[in-house]
């Protein structure tokens, strides 16, 4: 937009918590939204970097360098190298990424940056920044990786942590080929213990048979199979180790790890070892750090500086594995960030909460913050009009701040709320704040340090959405939720008391505010969506306007606060799309579409007086331009009207000029990613913009500078800002200083009336209009316990209404008060009349029945579904437990006993299971028909040869006695002949039909018993009944026996209901009901005719209803006594009575004779019928105890043959587990050979590299040899003695640090980072320089000409130049030499991987084929026919193999053992005599021979006794003779020892004149050892270099001298040893020539014997 100009960023302020980083010694940066700023923490200034990028990823930053680098957020990023402090972009690196980097770290060793991707690959690559390209990467590095650090001492080492794991990289290089390779460190458990590292899977299997434990990977047995197997059960079978937090890196190379749990662990990264140097779990960790989670920590010259969860800081020393506290530093708040400056003076620390510390250990005790920003996200921000240009914004903690002109916080106020707007006055200096509980709070501003709360009104009980000032400060409009517009008066001396308010058609969206000072008018616009949807557009304006005057009159809003009508002028319109945000001009609306993403600015009708407040006007879009590609969008316009600002979604702040807003300048404002932009707002002046982000947590202040502006020159924006600052100077000065003199608020505030006024209303208890005198409508306009104004409007309404209407309302209080006293008579007299006489409201009774049907078809229609849901559950499981099993379970029990016995449940057999019989059949069929006639043949003579014990043998052999029992099924195969796994399933298939047809078969008997007991039992029933009749004929009352089938034997029972079971009534429906009646009925009229028969009726009257009379009745057959007995004593009978009492006598006797006789018929009857039940009974308990037998022997067979399809199916699963293992061994070994493809070519390429730099090394050799020898050529012109000097001169080197080269210990990698070829340069530029002090011509010889000396330090130049060339290809070919020699080591591994995998197919495959030969077979002995060794049946031996014969066999070995044992006992006992003669005789035979030694013994030393002269001569002399010869012996040695004491005192003299010679010789020898000391650094130095010029110059010569050399030796050696081998010859010879001389100079007296 070249009209307007361009936005350029003036401050911006913000701390998001993310990574900070030193760039210089006293410079820190870190990302604020999408900027980077960088604060100096000496003058606590802050600059702004505008990122090229429009979202920042990672940052980080090299302080020694001066070097920072970020990532950009989007597709395909890129990562940006800038030096500071030019800022100057070095390199951008375009890499593989596809979505983000997750971390950056730049190494201290060289122009190396390292990045890790995110998702989906998981890339770790190191770059070389300075050229921009990558030296080496590693794909699917670690999903988890949050950041990397370089190792300050190697760049080759780089750590990578993770959230659960660590790794450290190594980074190996050949010349300019690098590659990575991880570590990965094993963290310990959180208990403290290290968890063992998972060994590698064994290729070897076990020896043993594979039945229970075969030796076979968890993949394997689990069947997963894959590269991601191996993953899978790792991370199921790993165990939770400790989270690492931070790592620093040590100065010898290894790092300090801290985690979560409080462990701080000391891993070196070479052993891959772990040291635990703290554990807050053991009883004497120090009680300062077990609280501290070592969240972060740097490594310093003073200790090890740790931080954590408390606010402190600790400066710790490690020793060893010692650490002590030797410092602490307390703080206000935790920090989570804690660093060392590159000068290593400054210890930065950072909180989570926006502050930023520095801490000098050396200089002092304390902090010192140098930065204190909220973390919170900014929620709106607003200009002050003040001269200062000062600013207001609000976070959403709740936190108001002021910020000055350049970015620093003036003060702060927090308001312990949840805020939701801000506003600005123009004419005085507060900012009205509103919350989401529907208050609005007045902050003075005055006191920029100390903002104060003046002012509160409560205006909704809902969230205040919108506050917005006139731009002259008349009003303050609010809007909420709800349709209320409330206008209140903005001057403070008025007490910001409220006006009034207005409703509006909809739900408001947007408001915005015009003043037009010519018409004294202020216009408001309301964007309005439908109230009963939730869209967040609108397509209704409603402008209202306002005059400018004071609404103060009474007749500017009604009783209720609602704005009168000629007051506030209302005008609607209506658009054609709907509107997300708009603002209001002079005339004209700006608004944004969201649906269609565009500007448009719609024009209103300026003759507006005709038009009535009721009617919509259709508004159509004058001008409509482009707007944000993310909506929704936000508008803000200039005070001036001139400039519109648009913020988005996308981030970018656009600028347009309202007269045509085709063009626009934009700027991009915040982070596209993180929200975009929440609000934009302009300054008084139209300059200077403030935006706020949506979650990047930072406020952005734009200056907008106008193209081609001259500073003599003033613009319109400029003219506009001057004549409304002039016109409200008058104001302000009358206004503020009522603000500043209002007190804080709740400090005896006026406002505190209003406040108490709105608490006096309060909701009351629950009222009875029958027992309560107030009014029952009172309690239904109870406001809430907080009103808002606009309620407290309406209770003082409702006072004054009461107030007003007093005596009206006593006198209707009066006839309530009767009404009620009649009402209440009327309820006590209704008591006690039936409730069909209050039937007064028959719709309401019809409601509330069919309230109550409704309620009852609610309820029935639950139970129902609840009855269904039982029912469903009902007949899934009768359907799958009942009805699916063909023959259900139950038993027989024994009559006379617990005995019982139980059926096998079966179900049928599915479609499936007899096809695969069917086709098993089959298969068997076609094999035995596929049998040859002789193997028929020689099968039936073995039948013939082995019919003895077939039977046994039979049963033995099968493993089962199925065949005993007569269900074997012909098709099952001879478990002898089971190879294949097809066999065994088919086995397996073919027994289960076995057990199949046991269990029918046993079935088939049960059933048989069941019926037979169930016809026993109707016996029993019927032989009981009898009894009972018999037992009533006897007048007998015994209980008898009669039995019952249980559940356990009819289980159909169990799943019916009968009606006696139920306690409760049925319910019968009324249709139910009905016919119940109808049925009773029928039964009486049947009963009823079967009465008016009269044949029957006579029989039972006349003989009880029988046609005879039955033998039974005789017992009840009585004769009646003649009546004179009764009447007459027996004396005063007649003849004629005694004799008819005689035949009464006679009678009865007979009569009781017959009874007795039945009676005793009788009880033998029921005696046969008892003794008939329990026969009967007790035959049925034999035939259960048979069927129980069969039973037990159906089910042995049944487990037998269960367990041989348990080894068979056994057998089956481990052949798939090694079929499984053995694909993963396949796989394994592809990997490995196409690795080892690579490797090889690998290997094979960087040995010809090596091959053709050695070439190259060679030449370069031979030229430098050259140059050494031609240098006498050179000087050919030169006297001798000047080119000797010269030449010392040409040998003589500067002292410079050398390049130390590589040793062959590939494992020491923490020394490579000498080997950089950076150094290379440096070493030659350090070496030219020193050069030039030799070449001076101070130090040419005096005779020398000039001309010669130039010509000499040419050369010598040159040489210099060729051997530090010579010493750099020296270093560059150990290098390769090393990494070919690690690349060897890799493809041998891989090789030896190859032959581990080969051998362990191999052996598997063999243990393969000896499973599939060795079957298990399951033989069954008789008890007390096993023989097994005694042996401990454990883990080693459970697999012993035994060996079984047949009886026959190992009886006829125990006969001939016995017939053999006889034998050998009699002649034990033979030998037993004999040889105890023997031992008689042996020893005898012995003392007799010690005798023979002994006096041969005393024989042989009287024989070789011998005498020497001098003992001979004493024993010849006498005792006197011997005592003088003694003398002269004694006197004789007294004078050699004078003698030699005399000569040794002479010796001792010479000696010390010797010393005392030799010492004054070391005293001269340690003067010149002294002098030669002080030269001898220098002569080594000379010493080493010519050695290693003559090394390198005559290598050739000493590998032919040593050829020599070592030839000569070896000649020599062999001509030693033939000397040694004839030497030893002859001494072999002497020493046998000395055994004859000594045989024949001294013999034995026996060796005369012999002879």
């Amino acid at each position: 937009m070249e009209e307007i100009g361009s936005l350029e960023i003036k401050w911006i302020q913000g701390f998001t918590n993310k990574k900070i980083e030193f760039v210089g010694n006293k410079t820190v940066c870190y990302t604020c939204g999408n900027h980077i700023c960088f604060l100096n923490l000496e003058t606590k200034t802050q600059s702004v970097f505008r990122a090229p990028a429009r979202d920042i990823g990672a940052l980080t930053a090299n302080g020694n360098i001066g070097i920072f680098a970020f990532s950009e957020q989007k597709l395909s990023p890129s990562i940006f190298v800038y030096i500071f402090p030019e800022l100057q972009l070095k390199n951008e690196l375009k890499g593989t990424a596809q979505l983000d980097y997750t971390s950056l770290a730049l190494s201290d060793g060289g122009p190396y940056l390292g990045c890790c991707s995110s998702l989906p690959d998981y890339t770790i690559t190191v770059w070389n920044w300075e050229n921009a390209e990558p030296i080496c990467t590693h794909p699917q590095a670690g999903t988890d990786v949050i950041s990397l650090v370089f190792n300050p001492l190697n760049w080759l080492q780089l750590c990578a942590l993770g959230t659960t794991s660590l790794t450290v990289w190594h980074i190996e290089k050949s010349v300019s080929f690098h590659v990575l390779k991880p570590r990965v460190i094993q963290l310990p458990a959180t208990d403290g213990s290290f968890v063992e590292r998972c060994p590698p899977t064994p290729h070897n299997l076990s020896n043993k048979l594979p039945y229970y434990v075969p030796g076979v990977p968890p993949s394997a047995i689990s069947g997963l199979r894959g590269e991601t197997a191996p993953g899978v059960m790792t991370t199921l079978s790993a165990r939770t180790t400790v989270t690492p937090s931070a790592i620093c890196w040590t100065a010898t190379s290894e790092l300090y790890v801290g985690c979560a749990e409080g462990f701080l662990l000391l891993v070196d990264p070479e052993s891959l070892s772990v040291a635990v140097l703290f554990n807050p779990t053991t009883a004497d960790a120090n009680p300062e750090l077990r609280q501290c989670n070592f969240q972060a920590f740097t490594l310093s010259r003073n200790g090890l500086f740790v931080v954590g969860k408390e606010s402190a800081v600790h400066c710790l020393q490690i020793k060893g594995t010692q650490i002590t506290v030797t410092q602490t530093w307390k703080l206000e708040r935790p920090v989570i960030t804690v660093m060392e400056s590159p000068d290593n003076e400054t210890l930065l620390l950072s909180s989570n909460t926006g502050q930023i510390y520095i801490l000098n250990p050396t200089l002092s005790d304390s902090t010192e913050k140098v930065l204190d920003v909220q973390s919170s996200n900014f929620l709106t921000a607003a200009p002050m009009h003040t001269e200062r240009n000062t600013c207001v914004s609000l976070r959403d903690s709740g936190e108001l701040q002021l910020w000055s002109s350049d970015g620093t916080c003036l003060g702060s106020l927090c308001l312990q709320a949840e805020v939701t707007s801000l506003a600005c006055c123009p004419m005085a200096h507060y900012a009205a704040v509103g919350t989401a509980s529907g208050d609005v709070f007045f902050i003075d501003l005055n006191k920029e340090e100390q903002p104060r709360l003046v002012h509160q009104v409560h205006l909704y009980h809902t969230a205040v959405d919108h506050l917005v000032f006139d731009q002259e400060g008349h009003y303050l409009l609010t809007s909420g939720s709800d349709l209320h517009v409330f206008v209140l008066n903005a001057k403070p001396s008025m007490r910001f008391s409220v006006i009034g308010y207005t409703d509006v058609p909809g739900r408001i969206l947007s408001l915005s505010t015009q003043c037009l000072r010519d018409l004294e008018e202020v216009k408001v616009l309301v964007l309005c969506a439908d109230h009963e949807k939730k869209n967040e557009d609108g397509s209704q304006l409603t402008v209202l306007s306002l005059p400018a005057r004071s609404l103060t009159g009474p007749d500017s809003v009604d009783r209720h606060g609602r704005l009168s009508a000629h007051v506030l002028k209302v005008f609607t319109y209506k658009v054609p799309r709907p509107l997300t945000s708009c603002v209001l001009g002079v005339n004209e609306v700006f608004a944004y579409c969201h649906r269609n993403k565009t500007i448009q600015r719609f024009q209103l009708p300026k003759d507006t007086d005709s038009v009535s407040s009721q009617r919509v006007l259709q508004l159509k879009p004058e001008q409509e331009v482009k707007g944000h590609p993310l909506g929704p969008v936000s508008l803000s316009l200039s005070p001036h009207c001139l400039w519109l600002a648009s913020v988005g979604r996308d981030g970018l702040l656009r600028i347009r000029k309202t007269a045509s807003m085709e063009q626009y300048t934009e700027l991009q404002c915040h982070s596209c990613r993180l929200g975009g932009v929440r609000s934009v707002s302009f300054s008084a002046d139209g300059r200077t913009l403030l935006t706020v982000g949506y979650s990047d947590g930072s406020l952005v202040c734009s200056h907008l500078r106008i193209k081609g502006a001259d500073a003599k020159k003033v613009d319109a924006p400029t003219q506009y800002s001057q004549s409304v600052a002039h016109s409200l100077k008058i104001i302000f000065n009358s206004e503020n200083p009522f603000l500043i003199d209002l007190p804080a608020w709740g400090q005896g505030s006026p406002g505190d009336s209003e406040k108490t006024d709105g608490s006096e209303v309060s909701g009351g208890a629950c009222v009875d209009v029958t027992e309560q005198d107030e009014s029952y409508s009172s309690l239904l306009r109870a406001p809430p316990s907080h009103p808002t104004w606009l309620e407290c409007r309406r209770q003082a309404v409702v006072k004054e209404d009461n107030k007003q209407y007093f005596e009206t309302k006593k006198i209707m209080k009066e006839t309530v008060r009767e009404l009620r006293d009649t009402i209440q008579k009327m309820l006590r007299e209704n008591e006690n009349l039936p409730e069909e006489h209050f039937n007064l409201d028959v719709e309401e009774q019809k409601r509330f029945e069919a309230m109550v049907e409704q309620e009852v078809a609610k309820v029935r229609a639950e139970i129902e579904q609840e009855i269904v849901e039982k029912c469903y559950l009902h007949d899934v499981l009768k359907r799958e437990c009942w009805d699916s099993v063909m023959v259900k379970g139950r038993a027989i029990k024994a009559f006379h006993s617990e005995l019982a016995v139980q059926n096998f449940p079966q179900k049928e057999r599915t479609e499936k299971e007899l096809e695969d019989l069917h086709r098993v059949q089959n298969i068997r069929n076609f094999e035995k028909a596929a049998c040859t006639l002789s193997s028929l043949k020689k099968s039936t003579q073995k039948e013939e040869q082995g019919e003895e014990g077939h039977g046994a043998e039979s049963a033995t052999l099968t493993g089962s006695f199925s065949a005993q029992l007569g269900y074997s099924n012909p098709d099952v195969y001879d478990q002898f002949i089971l190879q294949t796994s097809e066999q065994r399933i088919t086995q397996i298939i073919l027994l289960q039909d076995v057990i199949y047809r046991i269990k029918t078969a046993f079935n088939t008997e049960f059933e048989a018993l069941h019926q037979l007991k169930v016809q026993e039992l109707r016996r029993i029933r019927d032989r009981n009944k009898h009894i009972r009749e018999i037992m009533m004929d006897l007048d007998m009352n015994q209980e008898l026996w009669e039995p019952s089938l249980t559940d356990g034997e009819w289980p159909e029972r169990l799943l019916t209901v009968d009606n006696s079971e139920i306690k409760a009534e049925k319910y019968l429906t009324p249709e139910q009901q009905k016919e119940e009646e109808r049925r009773k009925l029928e039964k009486q009229s049947r009963l009823a005719a079967q009465g008016d028969d009269i044949r029957e009726r006579a029989l039972d009257d006349m003989m009880e209803g029988e046609l005879e009379v039955k033998k039974v009745d005789i017992l009840k057959m009585e004769i009646p006594l003649p009546e004179f007995v009764l009447s007459k004593p027996n004396i005063h009978w007649s003849e004629e009575e005694k004799k008819v009492f005689k035949e009464y006598e006679n009678k009865t006797k007979d009569l009781n004779e017959e009874k007795e006789q039945y009676k005793r018929s009788l009880e033998i009857e029921m005696k046969r019928l008892q003794e008939s039940t329990k026969d009967a009974t007790e035959r049925f308990d034999e035939r259960v105890t048979t069927l129980l037998e069969k039973k037990v022997k159906c089910t042995v067979a049944i487990y037998q043959e269960e367990l041989k399809i348990a080894y068979l199916v056994d057998s089956v699963i481990t052949e798939e587990k090694m079929r499984n293992h053995e694909v993963e061994l396949r796989l394994k070994l592809e990997k490995t050979l196409t690795y080892k493809g690579e490797t090889g070519a690998e290997v094979k390429r960087h040995e010809d590299e090596v091959l053709r730099f050695h070439e190259e090394y060679d030449s370069i050799v031979t030229h430098d040899k050259v140059l050494d020898k031609d240098f006498r050529k050179e000087f050919f012109d030169v006297p001798n003695h000047l080119v000797d000097n010269l030449y010392r001169l040409f040998k003589r080197r500067p002292r410079v640090q050398k390049i130390r080269t590589q040793t062959n210990n590939v494992t020491n990698l923490s020394r490579e980072h000498r080997l950089c070829s950076s150094l290379a340069p440096d070493a030659i530029n350090q070496m030219l320089k020193a050069m030039e002090e030799l070449d001076a011509p101070e130090n040419m010889p005096e005779v020398l000409n000039p001309s010669v000396w130039e010509r000499f330090c040419v050369i010598r130049r040159a040489k210099v130049q060729s051997e530090q060339k010579l010493k750099t290809k020296a270093l560059t070919l150990a290098e390769m030499q090393a990494f070919l020699q690690r690349r060897r080591d890799e493809d041998n591994a891989v090789q030896q991987e190859i032959r581990n995998i080969s051998e362990a197919l191999e052996s598997l495959h063999k243990k393969k084929n000896r499973h599939l030969k060795n079957t298990m077979v399951q033989v069954i002995l008789k008890q007390g026919q096993v023989e097994v060794s005694t042996i401990d049946l454990t883990a080693d031996t459970v697999e012993t193999d035994f060996i079984l014969y047949h009886r026959s066999v190992v009886d006829k070995l125990r006969g001939i053992i016995r017939s053999l044992a006889g034998e050998k006992v009699a002649s034990m006992e033979g030998r037993k005599e004999i040889r105890k003669s023997i031992i008689q005789l042996e020893w005898e035979h012995k003392v007799m021979k010690n005798k023979i030694e002994d006096f041969n013994d005393k024989m042989r030393g009287i024989k070789m006794l011998r005498l020497s002269e001098d003992q001979q001569d004493m024993t010849c002399r006498s005792k006197t003779d011997q005592n003088n010869c003694m003398s002269e012996k004694v006197a004789l040695l007294e004078k050699s020892i004078a003698l030699m004491k005399k000569t040794h005192q002479k010796s001792m003299q010479q000696r010390m004149k010797t010393i005392e010679r030799i010492n004054k010789k070391a005293a001269l020898k340690a003067e010149k050892n002294a002098t030669l000391g002080e030269q001898l650094p220098d002569m080594h130095v000379t010493v080493a270099e010519l050695r290693h010029i003559c090394e390198a110059a005559a290598a050739e010569e000493n590998e032919a001298a040593k050829r020599g050399e070592r030839y000569q030796e070896i000649v020599q050696r062999r001509d030693l040893e033939d000397f040694a081998r004839a030497q030893s010859e002859n001494i072999d010879a002497l020493w046998t020539e000395l055994g004859h001389l000594t045989v024949r100079n001294f013999p034995s007296l026996d060796q005369l014997k012999h002879n």
